[in-house]
């Protein structure tokens, strides 16, 4: 059984909304305090509370400082030092908070246009930033390693004033993150940091998520208040039940660019991959360019598989699927003698009565090629011999 965390950063994300969504699902403030506690940092601790905005109800987090930091910059290196050392870190925390660290620095590399070494940290490298992103890590360990999707967030707009002095929102740093997936340029302020940015980029797929039951729903509250929307990361929690997968699909693939060899190729390789059957049509696509649709019709388990070989085969950029229905009638199998030799036919029935009835192609030409008359005699033989 799959668990899915559902992210919809309603009122945009920073880390704080995205542990305090993690505990208004049931993360345990003192479980994530203790797998925290062995950051090389000064003097901190979760402040939790309740909050309201816009009328919902959820959890506000702030990372409380004992005394102000001397030194809030830091180099990746540095950070990375910092996590690696944490002993009650879970290794697989380590490794994603490692990542959501490195895609900032490659972030910020890229638009000062430096190293990753030459970067320094303003304020991701102060110790609530580092707890934020660690604690995001650890949030999905306490939640037991969901796969998680979150909706595109909003940007925001205006400018703000950064280390760097002011800047435009999203700050170059979010918008570089955030390269490449689905966002929208909506809102006034800042509403996703880099840090949400980088969880997001980092930590869930972003864009449609797959069917799932919801068994709990979190809200982590932020700190402004927006006029035009609740600043709230709803956060939906559940499960995809093992039969979710299950059922027939029909994976489809639009070619212009497939010789008649590949696309024979192709439906044969579907085939033999477990497609319960495989097709090419003519079809017409954009600027009246002739092209094929190949398609497949595929059991749930073996979807993934299909899918696999059209991409690795074909010279399709994507596939898409959908979930179909059919209705089959009972088949079975009869062995009918015509006058050259024994042939198999394929009936179909419903309630017990025969359908449908097709002689097996291949027996027929085994039988007519051994007796030397035309395949189609056979098969009207069988045919004859069946209802006779």
């Amino acid at each position: 059984m799959r668990r899915i965390l559902y992210l919809e950063p309603v009122g945009g994300i920073a880390g704080d909304m995205f542990l305090a969504a993690g505990i208004d699902l049931g993360v345990s403030p003192d479980a994530l305090t203790q797998a925290l506690s062995g950051l090389n940092v000064p003097g901190w601790k979760l402040a939790v509370s309740r909050a309201v905005r816009h009328a919902i109800s959820g959890t506000h987090l702030d990372v409380v400082l004992d005394a102000k930091e001397a030194h809030p910059h830091r180099a990746y290196a540095d950070i990375r030092q910092l996590i690696e050392a944490a002993t009650t870190l879970p290794e697989r925390a380590k490794a994603r908070a490692l990542a959501v660290f490195r895609a900032i620095g490659e972030a910020e590399a890229k638009v000062h246009g430096v190293s990753i070494d030459a970067i320094h940290f303003h304020e991701v490298g102060a110790v609530d930033s580092i707890v934020d992103i660690c604690g995001a890590a650890v949030v999905l360990e306490l939640l037991g390693d969901p796969e998680v999707h979150a909706a595109p967030p909003p940007l925001g707009s205006g400018t703000i004033r950064v280390a760097h002095g002011q800047m435009p929102i999203p700050v170059p740093a979010t918008l570089e993150l955030l390269r490449d997936v689905p966002v929208r340029f909506e809102g006034v302020g800042e509403l996703t940091t880099p840090t949400g940015a980088a969880l997001l980029k980092v930590l869930t797929k972003i864009g449609h998520p797959p069917d799932f039951i919801v068994e709990k729903v979190g809200y982590g509250v932020g700190t402004k208040d927006f006029r035009d929307r609740p600043n709230v990361l709803r956060a939906s929690l559940g499960r995809v039940e093992a039969h979710a997968t299950e059922g027939l699909w029909v994976v489809e693939a639009n070619l212009d660019d497939a010789t008649p060899q590949l696309l024979g190729h192709l439906v044969e390789r579907l085939l033999e991959v477990g497609a319960k059957d495989a097709w090419v049509a003519p079809v017409v696509m954009k600027k009246g360019r002739p092209a094929h649709l190949l398609g497949a019709l595929v059991e749930g388990g073996l979807r993934e598989v299909v899918v696999d070989t059209v991409l690795r085969e074909s010279t399709s950029l994507g596939v898409r699927y959908h979930r179909v229905e059919r209705h089959a009638l009972e088949r079975d199998w009869v062995d009918v003698e015509t006058p050259w030799g024994k042939v198999r036919v394929k009936r179909g029935l419903r309630d017990g009565r025969v359908l449908n009835a097709h002689p097996e192609f291949d027996d027929c030409v085994r039988v007519a090629q051994a007796a030397g008359v035309p395949v189609k005699q056979v098969m009207a033989a069988a045919l004859a011999a069946l209802t006779a």
